[in-house]
């Protein structure tokens, strides 16, 4: 129980923390009254993760997911609205959102409506956010390629890697206590990725971090 209470407390503590990484994106569009270079889409698919992880916690009875989930969402949507409110493209941004808001309507009606049993209802839903988790964290293997050909890896940020690998981490960690696949299974992704990302920062740093070596071994 003490092992799965202090888990508990780092998957809280780690995802939030990654979660809160889009806080840097948050002032930046407050201090520059701009959207601009500010990714919209990771907002929104994290934002609909959380409802759906939040869900299944809630089916679970399961605190430390509704806890972490709760408040991811809550962020996730402060980023959107805040991003809606200083994008120039407003109609477009909208689209999305209304049809995320009705991607997850339907899904909501068919998990509740047409799904009855409970244990089929959170098996279904289990393996929904899995498939869900795990394209969020191939995703950014979609600039592998740019990365490799520019021999820059500007795009990736260390800490959110490490927030990453360590939340990662500690879900798989929990998910194997409570023999939950759905749990564990998905976060893997997440430490594969947050290892490759760690590989490319490291073998493509910045400018001024080549320059630093350069003149630290001269």
């Amino acid at each position: 129980m003490a092992l799965l209470l202090l888990l508990s407390g780092s998957c809280i503590g780690f995802t939030l923390a990654m979660f809160g990484a889009g806080l840097s994106d948050l002032r930046k569009m407050f201090s520059t009254k701009s959207a601009e270079n500010i990714q919209f889409l990771p907002f929104l698919t994290t934002d609909l993760n959380n409802l759906g992880w939040l869900y299944y916690g809630y089916l679970k009875n399961d605190w430390t997911l509704m806890t972490v989930n709760s408040i991811g969402a809550a962020l996730q949507t402060l980023y959107v609205l805040t991003y809606y409110y200083f994008t120039p493209e407003k109609g477009s941004v909208l689209l999305k959102m209304l049809l995320s808001l009705g991607v997850l309507v339907l899904a909501y009606c068919y998990f509740y409506f047409r799904i009855t049993e409970e244990d089929s209802r959170l098996n279904q839903l289990g393996l929904f956010c899995s498939a869900f988790t795990i394209s969020m964290y191939l995703s950014p293997l979609a600039d592998l390629a740019q990365i490799i050909r520019t021999r820059c890896a500007k795009c990736l940020s260390l800490p959110l890697a490490v927030t990453t690998f360590l939340a990662s981490t500690s879900w798989v960690l929990y998910g194997w206590q409570l023999d939950d696949a759905y749990i564990m299974v998905p976060n893997f992704p997440g430490i594969v990725t947050s290892i490759l990302r760690f590989w490319l920062i490291w073998q493509y740093p910045l400018e001024e971090e080549k320059y630093s070596y350069k003149y630290l071994y001269a």
